[in-house]
């Protein structure tokens, strides 16, 4: 049952749902069904959406009907435990039976009984309402503590301010209550059995009602003693004293706020509150002090969710305006602490926090410190820092990044990323890391110039600077530009030199990262062969986590599309961990691989070694993958493969089932799926038994209606693979029936030249059949290949003479085989 923390009022659902009705929350996994997520309210009993992934909190939507009970509800959802329960009804019926048929012996005893288990029930409710408040608050407060780890992200994730004040103070006496509710709850439900089972029942109920006090004796002396006096503090702390207050959050300070156990003291005491509205005092002493221990314990993730809970991001948003510098860079800090989940970035958006902290940036000394800095310097460039902690947590909102561009948050950030503190760099860099995801940010950051100063900074001696860096050029390396900029600052020779660096997996995996985007273009490639850089990635493919493979394998992939890389890749024995690779399941490492394969793949050499490792086979396995993008790469990958096999033919046929797999992908609704299909197609139907088996498995009609696209991607290898499989039988004619013709002679509108050529060699072949003739005629094909100077100087612009004489042969064949009149031929030629 969840959530873990019970009210006062014996529910477990949230305040806010409560009003709803709604009592707690269950978990049921049956025999022969998937877990179910069930809602438990007044009115009755329904599923709901489960647990959401983020954050493991409830949807609290209604999924169906609603039933009278949970045994209603689970006979209906299990045939499993329907059938154990008609068992289980049918026993008790026997069972009752055969008391009916037994005298009536002991009708006294067993009233006896059930008064005995209620006296004693009540008598042990009194004795620990007797209890001392402190004993009673411990008992309430020990459970969470000991499952503080295990329920920090599942319990009060949406509690609001009244709800925690009533967990705190309302429900604090009443929680020793539940271990003598159950008892009395479950000797009702056994008074129906036996006598014997009821008199059991209710002495074991009363032994255990009794044994609660040794417990709690024994649970205090576990617990150390600053428990006990942080609570003592937080008390004073409510008294009121100015003077009181100071000396008792200067105490507080002296304890060790990072421990756990000193943390839940002053959330269970109430602490929180209390802390949080010392922030809207007006006296400066109680709100420095209030914000040193918020920003040790917001360390704890259950503590951040109880001062966004309890309004405290505003209050701190409104300190950011404060003159006292102390103060701004204390909220800056505490900020950042907390805001690390969504409600809390948007708290800090909507509060205009955002705007405030790219403020504090704008410090006086933005280029490197002084010698022998004044004390008001030191703390302009401390502000700037601690604003800069903050916005580095606030920017994994795409919201708050597109705010802190508006605020003019970057030229600022560009100005800090001047200095030489490292303490200054890392969140500074860190923002721009984060925003750098970001299409705008990208083309603001080429503007600012910072790519040479995170260049600079790679050679720094701080390795989380150095993470840091590396991600960011990795963000930005996705722009051309970007990637020449990197080159030509020198970025590249320590990209490859901390490839040798492998102690520290989080920067080996942004190292990677940019190395991968930077190799994109071929002018990297060059310097990163003459750096070794390719031999130190063929030494990451193995012992290595998969954020670093991810990149690893991306980055070879891309410098396998050059020759030297290939023979690179092959020589050092690269072959085998990245076919050994394609068994995995992260999605986008078998993206990569499969690219990085099929680029090897072209090399005769290497396609035999692969061909030995079976990677041909695993390749055309991954065609099952479920994600869309996975088939792609693999169908891609596929094509050099076929093409450059020794005996291709019977290599494909003997997958088995592969074919009719191939064909069967070309009714998917992802257009580079059907794109690579088809380029597999091409490759496949250069065989005359593979075309015809493909043929009998319907590839005519499935091509045919892929006809109509926009995509000039999936045009161009849609229009070769109907050029190849016209060589087979009748399937020109068939090609013909299926309308495929007419929507081929539109795609020679493209403005795709690679489109051209490929459609003139399928109009070609299907002009073969005289009807397709005449049906080209009428759409206009004719004149489109005779008039249009645009084709033709298009084809003659990029040197294909070959598919100029491409159209030639087509009209050749146009006007052979067609019965059209003279006079249309005529007024086609003119």
């Amino acid at each position: 049952m969840f959530p873990y923390y019970e009210f006062s009022n014996g529910c477990r659902a949230p305040p806010w749902r409560q009003i709803q009705g709604e009592i707690c929350y269950v978990l049921v996994k049956p025999h022969d069904a998937e877990t179910l997520c069930i809602t438990c309210s007044k009115e009755g009993v329904f599923l709901n959406g489960g647990k959401t992934d983020d954050e493991e909190e409830i949807n609290y939507e209604r999924k169906g009907e609603i039933y009278k009970d949970l045994v209603t509800l689970l006979r209906e959802k299990s045939a499993k435990f329907s059938e154990n329960m008609s068992q289980q009804e049918g026993r008790f019926n026997e069972e009752q039976q055969k008391e009916k048929d037994q005298p009536n012996e002991a009708p006294e005893e067993e009233a006896a009984a059930l008064r005995k288990a209620s006296t004693a029930s009540r008598r042990s409710a009194l004795e620990k309402k007797q209890i001392s408040l402190g004993r009673s608050q411990m008992t309430k407060r020990l459970e969470p503590s000991l499952n503080w780890k295990t329920t920090v992200d599942a319990e009060e994730n949406k509690s609001s301010l009244r709800d925690t004040q009533e967990e705190k103070h309302g429900g604090r006496l009443e929680k020793s209550r539940p271990s003598a509710s159950p008892g009395r709850a479950q000797l009702l439900r056994k008074s129906a059995e036996k006598i014997e089972e009821i008199i059991s029942e209710s002495s074991s109920e009363s032994e255990e009602d009794e044994e609660p006090p040794d417990h709690l004796q024994e649970a205090n002396a576990d617990l150390p003693s600053e428990y006990w006096q942080i609570q003592k503090l937080v008390k004073y702390l409510k008294g009121g004293n100015q003077t009181a207050t100071v000396i008792a959050l200067c105490s507080m300070k002296d304890f060790n706020l990072a421990q756990e156990t000193c943390q839940l003291a002053i959330r269970d005491v109430g602490g929180l509150e209390v802390l949080i509205n010392l922030l809207e005092t007006d006296e400066v002493k109680c709100k420095i002090g209030s914000l040193k221990i918020l920003k040790e314990i917001s360390h704890n993730p259950q503590i951040r969710r109880n001062i966004v809970d309890l309004g405290g991001l505003p209050v701190m948003v409104n300190i950011l305006d404060s003159p006292h510098k102390s103060l701004k860079c204390l909220a800056a800090e505490t900020i950042a602490n907390v805001a690390k989940f969504r409600r809390a970035w948007r708290a800090v958006r909507r509060h205009g926090g955002i705007t405030k902290l790219v403020a504090l940036l704008d410090c006086r000394q933005p280029s490197a410190e002084p010698a022998q800095p004044g004390l008001h310097e030191a703390r302009d460039g401390e502000v700037a820092r601690c604003g800069a902690l903050a916005l580095w947590s606030c920017s994994k909102s795409c919201a708050n990044k597109e705010a802190i561009r508006r605020a003019g948050g970057i030229p600022l950030l560009a100005r800090l990323l001047k200095t030489s503190r490292e303490d200054m760099l890392i969140p500074v860099v860190a923002t721009l890391q984060e925003c750098a995801s970001e299409e705008n940010y990208r083309a603001a950051i080429k503007a600012e110039r910072i790519i040479e100063n995170l260049v600079k900074n790679l050679s720094s001696e701080n390795k989380q600077l150095q993470e840091h860096c590396a991600m960011a050029i990795c963000q930005c390396a996705e722009d051309e530009e970007t990637r020449d900029l990197v080159r030509l600052r020198g970025g590249l020779r320590p990209l490859a030199s901390l490839l040798s660096n492998t102690d520290n997996k989080e920067r080996l995996a942004a190292v990677t990262g940019a190395v991968w985007k930077c190799s994109i273009s071929k002018e990297n490639v060059t310097k990163f062969r003459e750096y070794k850089a390719i031999e130190a990635l063929v030494g990451l493919l193995t012992d290595q986590p998969e954020e670093v493979l991810v990149n690893a394998v991306g980055a070879l992939g891309e410098c396998c599309q050059e020759p030297e890389g290939r023979v690179t890749v092959r020589k050092r024995g690269g072959l085998q961990p990245l076919v050994d690779l394609l068994v995995g399941t992260n999605r986008a490492l078998l993206v990569n691989v499969t690219k990085a394969v099929g680029a090897c793949a072209v090399e005769p050499e290497s396609m035999m070694i692969i061909d030995h490792l079976d990677g041909v086979r695993l390749l055309w396995s991954l065609l099952k993958n479920p994600h869309p993008d996975v088939k792609a790469s693999a169908a891609w990958a596929l094509c050099p493969c076929i093409q450059n096999a020794k005996d291709a033919g019977e290599m494909v046929r003997s997958f088995v089932g592969g074919l009719e797999l191939v064909v069967n992908l070309l009714k998917s609704d992802n257009k580079e799926v059907l794109a690579s299909v088809c380029a597999a197609i091409t490759n496949i139907a250069k065989d005359q038994e593979n075309l015809a088996v493909i043929t009998d498995h319907g590839v005519v009609p499935l091509l045919s209606k892929l006809a109509n696209t926009n995509n000039d991607k999936l045009r161009r290898h849609l229009a070769e693979a109907i050029s190849r499989c016209c060589m087979w039988g009748r399937n020109r004619v068939a090609f013909g029936k299926h309308k495929a013709v007419a929507p081929l002679v539109r795609n020679l509108k493209s403005n795709d030249t690679s489109v051209h050529r490929a459609t003139a060699q399928a109009l070609y072949q299907l002009s073969e059949d005289a009807d397709n003739c005449v049906t080209m005629h009428e759409k206009g094909a004719v004149k489109v290949l005779l008039t249009s100077s645009v084709v033709q100087s298009q084809l003659c612009q990029c040197g294909l003479g070959r598919n100029l004489s491409d159209v030639k042969v087509l009209l050749k064949g146009v006007f052979e085989h067609t019965k059209l009149p003279t006079c249309c031929i005529t007024a086609g030629c003119k």
